[in-house]
């Protein structure tokens, strides 16, 4: 097949960026060194958009938060990581949390099957010359591909450490010692009975063994080129959290509030209410049967993971799917290198698309190779490309990605209310419905504008 868009990466990105394409009757090579000759430290697959990292979308609220705002967004778009994360929908509470393999399986299934779609396992190592392409290669780029890169832009790659958390068979779990339960009962109609999370629950003394425990374990050693490298906040290695403080665990991913424990007897708290501190397990396939650990991203040594996990009630004899770890990720300087259509301002019959633009998570990365896919094909078509409003989610995400930023101190970025044109006026409390109401209804306005996409 002559194809008319290169696109280099099949992960969320770039599957998203080519399904958008072909759906514009635009002809698509999707090249993938998975399967290719090529690997990563993260991927345990060859399946296109692998999630390596958690199974979670985070939340699909979209009344009263900018996540899932830019989950309905992409909806109206036509999203293909939003219809196979349907399918692939496992219970979590008010977020959106999947089954890795469905999810997988379904978007590679939708790309196989779609006439315009060829797919070619294949290592890149340069970025072409000639052709409109959509580099994707997110966080993990290839050493070859991205030196490649670092020649056309004449800038240093930045880099981040990302981590992976555990994930433990839910049938290895002492629920004597646990309990399920959503935090404040919060539920959707995805949600389990009880609830949507395994809560492990671990008294004032449990809980500072723990904490010395995860500092003086055993960590994984960094490599000289890798020792002044930042961590992304939002996936802070659990080990590197307990270090900012004793009580900052209990404030962050093991906070007890709002949570009722059923074996707490302590008469001041009748009912178990609010444990010291409590680790959770959210469901991590549609089976049930495997757990995530929320929030224990780590860099620790396998042999210390396991010894030191199986040290919280109810995971003595934990078995483990898969124990964390992390790797280093690569963007590039999106602010003062692309144009406001993510073209690569020397090359600019190249787009970037994806985490590796400097957006930070699954959704983000998805929706930026949405938009990319859309800038591409109007360009082929000749047509005039009107970003969607600095208000919505999506704009709000490009306008960070591509310009409003400062490029001198560029950090990866999950989408927030801190990226919006700012509502002072509005009270405090109201002004997260307010952000959604105007994104909305400022977006719906910019989509009524747009061809429709074809079925």
């Amino acid at each position: 097949m002559t194809h008319q868009v290169h696109i280099i990466g099949g992960g969320l990105a770039g599957s998203e960026a080519a399904f958008q394409l072909a759906q514009r009757g635009v002809k698509v090579r999707l090249s993938e060194m998975r399967g290719g000759g090529g690997a990563t430290d993260a991927h345990e697959t060859e399946g296109l958009a692998e999630l390596v990292c958690s199974n979670s979308f985070r939340s699909d609220d979209d009344t009263k938060n900018a996540v899932g705002l830019l989950h309905h967004e992409m909806r109206r778009l036509g999203s293909l990581v939003m219809m196979a994360g349907e399918k692939a929908r496992v219970p979590a509470g008010s977020a959106m949390a999947v089954d890795r393999e469905v999810f997988s399986a379904e978007v590679q299934r939708v790309l196989e099957e779609h006439p315009n779609v060829e797919i070619v396992r294949e290592k890149v190592e340069a970025l072409p010359d000639s052709g409109l392409t959509i580099v994707a290669t997110g966080p993990l780029t290839a050493a070859e591909l991205a030196s490649s890169i670092v020649k056309a832009t004449g800038e240093d790659r930045l880099a981040f450490f990302d981590a992976i958390a555990p994930i433990v068979h839910r049938d290895s779990v002492d629920m004597t010692k646990c309990w399920i339960q959503s935090r404040w009962n919060k539920r959707t109609e995805a949600s389990n009975e009880d609830g949507d999370y395994i809560n492990c629950p671990m008294t004032k003394e449990q809980y500072l063994a723990f904490h010395q425990g995860l500092l003086d374990a055993e960590k994984g050693e960094f490599k000289e080129w890798e020792a002044d490298t930042p961590y992304f906040d939002g996936c802070m290695p659990i080990e590197v959290m307990a270090e900012r403080g004793v009580e900052t665990l209990r404030y962050g991913p093991m906070k007890g509030v709002g949570l009722d424990n059923p074996y707490d007897t302590n008469e001041e708290h009748p009912q178990g209410r609010w444990p010291y501190a409590v680790v959770q397990l959210r469901q991590d396939n549609k089976l049930g049967t495997l757990w995530n650990m929320v929030g224990f991203q780590t860099k620790m040594k396998y042999g210390a993971q396991v010894e030191l996990f199986r040290t919280i009630p109810g995971l003595e004899n934990a078995e483990f799917a898969r124990l964390g770890g992390m790797h280093r990720n690569t963007f590039i300087n999106s602010p003062e290198l692309l144009d406001r259509q993510l073209r690569l301002k020397s090359a600019p019959h190249i787009r970037f698309a994806g985490q590796v633009t400097g957006c930070e998570g699954y959704v983000e990365s998805s929706a930026v190779g949405l938009v990319a896919g859309m800038m591409a094909a109007a360009e082929l078509a000749g047509a005039d490309w009107t970003p969607p409003p600095p208000t919505s989610a999506l704009g709000a995400l490009l306008s960070h990605i591509t310009g409003d930023a400062e490029a001198s101190s560029y950090q990866p970025m999950n989408i927030n209310f801190g990226l919006f044109p700012p509502l002072h006026k509005v009270p405090k409390k109201q002004r997260k419905e307010a952000y959604t109401e105007r994104a909305k209804a400022e977006f719906g306005d910019w989509l009524a504008g747009l061809d429709a996409v074809p079925a």
